[in-house]
């Protein structure tokens, strides 16, 4: 089941020629990382990458929630306690863009633009992204 649903999303993959980027690059590029998700140029969340596959995760306006990842073939899972599931990724990259569609993604489903900051998330108490 799981490789009917990577090989879908591989179709759906960016178009251009854009790599898919392994679990190990994955790992390299985000963590001490804060991840921000766009869509056509408008930012729907951040995710900060701490040691250990740790994450923090807002959407905007939303709080910060505590989560972890892991790989799974190509794809990389987060877990976190405020949300039902595992939500697997793929990422793919070229010439310092990043791109990712969530594994379950339709065909019709947005890309998102991923950049990488040096900034560390404000998780203050009721502050979001």
């Amino acid at each position: 089941m799981r490789a009917a649903l990577l090989a879908l999303c591989l179709t759906a993959a960016p178009a251009g020629a854009e790599t898919l980027m392994t679990v190990a690059e994955f790992e390299a590029w985000s963590t001490g990382k804060t991840l921000v998700y766009a869509v056509d140029g408008v930012v729907i969340g951040s995710e900060q990458h701490l040691p250990n596959r740790q994450t923090l995760d807002a959407d905007i306006g939303g709080p910060c929630i505590e989560g972890s990842w892991f790989g799974d073939g190509d794809a990389v899972c987060f877990i976190y306690a405020a949300y039902e599931g595992t939500h697997c990724w793929l990422f793919w990259h070229d010439a310092g863009v990043v791109t990712a569609k969530p594994l379950n993604a339709g065909a019709k489903s947005p890309v998102y633009t991923v950049t990488a900051d040096d900034a560390p998330m404000d998780c203050s108490p009721a502050v979001g992204v």
